[in-house]
């Protein structure tokens, strides 16, 4: 087993950008605008924090958006290298988007609620560049499509990560309290981390250095 990659999320700076980078940090989460949850930022934010960061760090816009034309268009506006997409593509397609956006790497986010997600993480993963496991519950009156601070049921996440034909990232309530067990029965690729390392809204450098150090 491999020490897994870490994408933190919800950086809202230039300068918690720069210590999730210092602590190891992959890749960085910046979300747009979501119907609920932490984290969002405006796009111009965004993009100021993408074009500064320095490669090989991934940058990740999160988007709730469900149209390929309008993920496109913002995209282009943010200048990340990586698209997450938080909820279903409803109109378009995967293809439409990496026509489009040649080079952009796709990540489809699954809300791990039961057995059926586990076949929607297996009929998506041929189609983009990774998957990223999370806690949401899209089906809510008020979707939640991220940073619950909620775990779900790992098993299902370990057989995702068993059958999957593309990397997975484990997401959804870890803390340095549970990262090795979640490692250990998960063995993801990546993990991502939001609630667990931050407190009044604000990236904490000692809960991430801890978590890092338990990983």
């Amino acid at each position: 087993m491999t020490t897994p990659r870490v994408k933190i999320c919800c950086i809202s700076s230039l300068e918690e950008a720069r210590t999730a980078i210092a602590h190891g940090a992959s890749a960085l989460g910046l979300v747009s605008a979501m119907p609920s949850g932490p984290g969002p930022i405006p796009e111009d934010l965004i993009r100021e924090i993408a074009v500064q960061v320095p490669p090989p760090i991934a940058t990740f816009l999160l988007t709730s958006s469900q149209d390929a034309g309008e993920i496109i268009d913002q995209q282009r506006r943010c200048c990340t290298n990586t698209l997450q997409l938080v909820d279903r593509l409803l109109t378009g397609s995967y293809q439409d988007l990496r026509r489009a956006l040649p080079g952009i790497a796709i990540v489809q986010v699954i809300h791990v609620t039961g057995e059926e997600s586990v076949e929607e993480a297996l009929a998506v993963a041929p189609q983009v560049d990774a998957l990223l496991l999370d806690s949401g519950n899209p089906s809510l009156p008020v979707k939640e499509l991220g940073g619950t601070g909620r775990t779900h049921d790992w098993a299902l996440s370990r057989r995702i990560c068993d059958e999957a034909a593309a990397p997975v990232f484990l997401a959804g309530g870890l803390t340095s309290a549970n990262v090795a067990e979640a490692v250990r029965q998960v063995q993801p690729f990546g993990l991502d981390l939001c609630s667990g390392v931050r407190t009044n809204d604000h990236l904490n450098a000692g809960k991430l250095a801890q978590f890092m150090a338990q990983l």
